[in-house]
């Protein structure tokens, strides 16, 4: 009985420090949209990896590869020659309207996280419309505890956040513009 008390006690006294110790969690942010253009429409928009000229703080995008699995594109924010993010695609599906990727490179003052991976779906709306979903899953930008304010989790959610709102609300005003 001793050993079972011994082990017990050990538990108890260290469960604080294992729970202070563990490290950043996987965040996870999903945005959808309601958009009042036809699915075909809204994916023949985005349905591109090489191209995210959708996307308001992106000026250029480098992608050579097109839509294959394993493809590149480089992202450049702001300016053509300003800061870059790198993305792999990892799955495509034009059929599903819905592609997957993955941040490879990215500097954590542009987006504020690590191990990021993200989908992309047109899905069909009400009323002949779509629904577009965006959701991301990630780590924050410091992967070490006690992160600076500027790369905890609730900064990489937020940025993550309102990188798709913003995103996805360009996306509806261009496309309902010309429906």
């Amino acid at each position: 009985m001793r050993p079972l008390f011994a082990a017990v006690a050990a538990a108890l006294l260290f469960a604080p420090l294992a729970a202070d110790a563990h490290g950043p969690s996987r965040q996870k942010v999903t945005e959808t949209i309601e958009i009042s253009a036809p699915p075909e429409k809204v994916w023949a928009r985005i349905g591109e990896f090489d191209d995210m000229s959708w996307l308001p703080p992106i000026a250029a995008t480098e992608a050579p590869k097109g839509n294959e699995i394993g493809a590149i594109r480089v992202l450049h924010v702001e300016t053509p020659d300003g800061p870059t993010v790198t993305e792999e695609l990892t799955k495509y599906d034009a059929a599903k309207r819905s592609y997957s990727y993955r941040i490879t490179e990215v500097d954590v003052k542009v987006l504020p996280v690590t191990n990021y991976s993200s989908t992309i779906t047109v899905k069909d709306g009400a009323n002949g419309g779509s629904l577009v979903e965006w959701r991301g899953a990630f780590y924050r930008g410091f992967p070490n505890n006690d992160p600076p304010p500027e790369l905890n989790d609730e900064a990489s959610a937020k940025a993550v956040t309102d990188l798709y709102k913003t995103g996805l609300g360009a996306l509806k005003t261009e496309l309902e513009a010309t429906n």
